[in-house]
């Protein structure tokens, strides 16, 4: 495909300010999807961090990373593991400190180049199980936040079925950017709507305990860790997967070196998130449909939107205007972003053909089935566990991984 811009051209600056702004526009809903998982009374000072954590990812991957205009965000499958472990009672100077662990180890792999083994592991079926559990385990806090008003849960259900339909067909008819601005569109109208239909806030949401930016005790947990690095799994899968799919389609030469590096900086990046209380970033697979509908691959584009981001960062009133997004807004929006998830993988059994007999489907659909039932079993189940394992088998998506990785490899391996 011939662009504009090729991936290493600078635009002029009206050019660049104007691209800019377009991703500006996608990384926003990124960062606000995320913060449902902020702590009581911290949420405005919590988006703060990820503005800035993320801002600062985008220029170092655009500039000696990756070196590809790839949209940086929290790590949904760090989310999963916050919420797993928090519905266990872990706290914060628990869980943060596992994916600073998480971080180290990515940093890690990245410096001696060892993913070029690792891969190796993960069949298409795997990766395809994986980016599908990921929207399955997300099922319950998404139920949670659609349904956090108990007013309006009728209106939250209605709005929720029309809501997701409405973005689906907007996705369809769309074209150029517009098609990739879907989501922030949804937000912004999903939220006047809902306010019409209820009441307009009296006031911005703002925090009512004093910040810190770093954690001022740390415990380390053994279950709560190994939970975490099997999240680190699926984050490197998806890291890989970003980079290579925008690479290929730019046709960026030396994927090997620029694979490494930008698995290196987000490693290093998900140790200063974890230090400092927020999931640590991944690159989204969002970019190649925004390159190929503005028809710009220059990654100095990505610029603009990353530093308007770490600015905004240090505007908290404008940060708490922003997060005036209802809750059942953010959980239909959710709900569409994992209904995606769930098309990319079957796009990848589809590609791959991954799945072609009974055995095949067996392999994708149990621990299909295992994450949906652990995500949603009752405490009272959970506290017959063992406390060491509790943070493994409670984490339903960390129990998908295991069993597909036996299921794959040892139960219904293939005889050779």
């Amino acid at each position: 495909m011939d662009f504009r811009f090729n991936v290493d051209d600078k635009p002029g600056l009206g050019a660049i300010l104007l691209y800019g702004l377009q991703w500006l526009m996608i990384c926003l809903p990124v960062v606000l999807t995320s913060t449902f998982i902020a702590p009581a009374g911290e949420v405005v000072f919590f988006t703060q961090k990820l503005f800035i954590i993320c801002g600062i990812t985008i220029i170092v991957q655009v500039l000696c990373g990756h070196r590809l205009p790839l949209v940086a965000g929290p790590a949904a499958v760090l989310l999963m593991g916050v919420i797993a472990a928090a519905s266990q009672g872990h706290e914060a100077s628990t869980i943060y400190p596992s994916m600073v662990i998480g971080g180290a180890v990515v940093t890690l792999l990245a410096a001696v180049g060892a993913m070029k083994y690792i891969q190796k592991i993960f069949t298409p079926r795997i990766v395809a199980a994986i980016v599908i559990l990921i929207s399955f385990t997300m099922a319950k806090p998404i139920v949670g936040l659609i349904f956090a008003d108990k007013a309006h849960t009728g209106l939250a259900l209605v709005s929720a079925i029309v809501g997701v339909a409405l973005m689906a067909w907007a996705n369809k008819i769309l074209r150029g950017v517009w098609k990739s601005m879907v989501v922030i569109l949804a937000m912004i109208l999903g939220s006047l709507f809902y306010y019409c239909m209820t009441e307009f806030p009296k006031e911005f949401v703002g925090d009512t305990v004093a910040p810190q930016i770093f954690a001022t005790e740390f415990n380390l947990d053994a279950g709560v860790v190994i939970a975490f690095l099997f999240c680190y799994i699926a984050l490197l899968i998806n890291q890989v997967g970003s980079v290579q799919s925008l690479g290929e389609f730019v046709a960026a030469p030396d994927m090997n070196r620029r694979q490494n590096r930008g698995l290196l900086v987000t490693g290093i990046m998900n140790i200063v998130g974890g230090a400092v209380g927020v999931p640590g970033p991944v690159d989204y697979s969002l970019s190649p449909g925004v390159v190929a509908s503005t028809s710009c691959a220059s990654r100095y584009t990505m610029i603009p939107a990353a530093v308007a981001m770490i600015v905004l960062a240090f505007f908290p009133q404008a940060v708490s205007v922003l997060l005036t997004i209802p809750q059942p807004i953010m959980g239909i929006v959710l709900l569409y972003l994992m209904a995606t998830q769930v098309a990319a993988g079957l796009e990848i059994i589809h590609s791959t053909k991954a799945v072609l007999s009974f055995k095949d489907g067996l392999i994708l659909g149990l621990p299909i089935m295992l994450t949906v039932i652990l995500s949603f079993a009752p405490a009272e189940a959970m506290a017959a566990v063992p406390s060491l394992l509790r943070p493994i088998v409670g984490n339903g998506f960390v129990m998908g991984i295991i069993v597909v990785l036996l299921l794959e490899h040892l139960v219904l391996r293939e005889k050779r």
